[in-house]
């Protein structure tokens, strides 16, 4: 069986028409290892630009601002070439998280992200995590406040409830909300995925490719570095990893048998979900994005996205997608343990 290229319909975010893929680039500076050198994660940004890309995705705390810096510094001669997105309410500050919601504290987040982005204007900026301390109704409305003024195109939210997306989005409009969602992070299906359709919201879905366990590539968590964010996730641990890798190991059996590689059906089913949602993966391949990126082109036959979904879901899948201490900043929904 053979898949087959076919357009997507395109998505929508802020009245602005994307492509179904776009790119977020943490893991050029932070997260997974190995890290690229500056010179190859510019090189990197450049090459997603030029091949098609026009959807890219940073943040305040990926590499304690590096992030900002080297997108600004890379693309700013062609600021206009492609829709940029950012995030705040969340830094780095010795090593560790900090969340601040404060309007004060959100107005000098976009001001910094737009001095280390060299633009006038990021066209969706998200609250990256909600301060239980500040009403979301406040932190929205401060954001709001930022669209008028121009400096912002859009407000965002992540890793937020159904509920409190509500909330927000009746105090100022919402244009997207960016929750972790793929074959093996379901918890958008308690709600978020369906109040974005009702609500004319994007979804956007990070790492669809499950932290890069869906790839195909990863065959023991082990061998990362000590500082991959996923030595502290469930799921990559020794007491469940092995579990899922069987599992894994099914999927890539069912994505050569439908003629793509297994990320590319990890991609083409979070974007089977509804032509609201825009999958986000991050890499630091070449390779990966241009395979990544022709995800967003293939027709998978319904009946193997539906055996992936049943095979890979969060019933059979071994192990929590955080720590107990990154469960705690977040809003989501949570499957029951």
């Amino acid at each position: 069986m053979e898949t087959q290229t076919s357009p997507v319909a395109p998505r929508t975010i802020a009245g602005r028409e994307l492509g179904p893929v776009g790119f977020g680039w943490m893991n050029l500076n932070q997260a997974y290892g190995p890290l690229p050198s500056r010179e190859d994660a510019a090189k990197l940004l450049l090459h997603a630009l030029d091949s098609g890309v026009t959807h890219f995705d940073t943040a305040t705390i990926y590499g304690a601002t590096a992030n900002e810096t080297l997108i600004g510094e890379t693309l700013s001669g062609r600021r206009d070439e492609f829709f940029l997105a950012s995030k705040g309410g969340m830094h780095s500050q010795d090593g560790r998280r900090v969340i601040d919601g404060r309007p004060e504290a959100l107005r000098a987040y976009v001001d910094a992200s737009l001095a280390r982005l060299r633009t006038d204007h990021i066209d969706l900026y998200y609250l990256h995590r909600w301060d239980r301390n500040v009403p979301i109704e406040e932190c929205v409305g401060t954001l709001g406040e930022l669209v008028r003024e121009g400096k912002i195109g859009g407000v965002g939210l992540s890793e937020i409830s159904a509920a409190t997306l509500r909330r927000a989005h009746a105090a100022h409009p919402v244009a997207a909300l960016q929750n972790e969602y793929s074959l093996w992070t379901r918890n958008p299906e308690l709600g978020t995925l369906e109040a974005c359709r009702e609500l004319g919201i994007a979804f956007v879905a990070f790492s669809p490719v499950g932290r890069g366990a869906l790839g195909g590539v990863l065959r023991d968590p082990a061998g990362l570095p000590d500082w991959d964010f996923r030595r502290t996730v469930p799921r990559f641990d020794a007491d469940h990893w092995p579990a899922n890798l069987a599992l894994l190991d099914r999927f890539g059996e069912l994505a050569h048998d439908a003629g793509c590689t297994p990320a590319q059906l990890a991609i083409a089913w979070v974007l089977s979900r509804g032509e609201h949602v825009i999958a986000l993966p991050g890499t630091r391949s070449a390779a990966h994005l241009d395979d990544d990126f022709a995800a967003g082109s293939l027709e998978v036959p319904a009946d193997v996205l539906a055996r992936a979904g049943e095979l890979i879901n969060e019933r059979t899948v071994s192990g929590g997608r955080y720590s107990p201490a990154a469960q705690a900043d977040v809003d989501t929904e949570e499957f029951p343990a």
